[in-house]
């Protein structure tokens, strides 16, 4: 579904990726572990378009996404969750989903995916009329996931979804990514919380200062005696 191909990419003159090669298939949740400043957020901006790679290729579905404009990469099935959420916090929980469903394709399911996003994510109803910037941290995060899928995505993009949570709230929202990937939702999910995203992920890639240094299937990486040293405690 998603294909990177030999990205390179930075800001101005400092560069956060080196040659960076990846993929996504459908029906797969895929994470990209690795340090603080190891160029994970830079790797799904570039995805999304919010910054151009200077180098390399990205294609959707074979469809060629280096020359689309930001603003036009929902139309092509990708919905990003940014890192800290980024709700518009004096509108309501409700129209903030309701803004996920902009697009013109979305528009005629916004009522039936509205009740599928309830159903996902039960406090988002308690709590539809409230200013989303009122909510606690992990309710954030599920209005931020919820307004994303809003949109019907192919390709889920998750920066840092446990990021700032207490433990119990993290278990939460990995289970609803955990559910998410039961379903059929294609994720590529950005994180630092190692052991955790490697219990859900199908497979992933493991990103150090701006190169892929490892790759393979979660239980594999679990068992890594390198990852397990440096990322695990053990």
């Amino acid at each position: 579904m998603l294909k990177v191909s030999g990205v390179n990419a930075g800001y101005g003159s400092f560069q956060a990726l080196f040659d960076v090669s990846l993929e996504v298939n459908a029906g797969e949740t895929v994470a990209v572990i690795g340090p603080n400043g190891a160029g994970k957020t830079t790797l799904l901006r570039v995805v999304s378009k919010l910054i151009d790679a200077t180098t390399g290729e990205i294609t959707m579905e074979a469809r060629r996404l280096n020359d689309v404009p930001s603003h036009a990469v929902i139309g092509y099935g990708i919905a990003h969750v940014p890192e800290n959420r980024r709700l518009f916090p004096r509108l309501s929980v409700e129209d903030n989903l309701r803004m996920g469903s902009y697009v013109p394709s979305a528009r005629a399911k916004f009522a039936e995916r509205l009740d599928t996003m309830y159903a996902l994510f039960p406090r988002l109803k308690e709590r539809r009329k409230q200013l989303a910037g009122t909510l606690s941290g992990g309710e954030q995060q599920m209005c931020a996931i919820g307004r994303a899928l809003m949109s019907g995505p192919k390709l889920l993009l998750l920066d840092e979804p446990s990021a700032g949570l207490a433990p119990v709230v993290v278990q939460s929202i990995f289970e609803v990514v955990r559910k998410m990937s039961a379903e059929g939702y294609t994720v590529l999910i950005v994180e630092q919380n190692v052991r955790q995203v490697l219990k859900i992920a199908h497979r992933a890639y493991l990103l150090e200062t701006g190169r892929i240094k490892l790759s393979g299937r979660s239980d594999e990486l679990l068992e890594n005696e390198a990852i397990k040293k440096a990322y695990l405690g053990l």
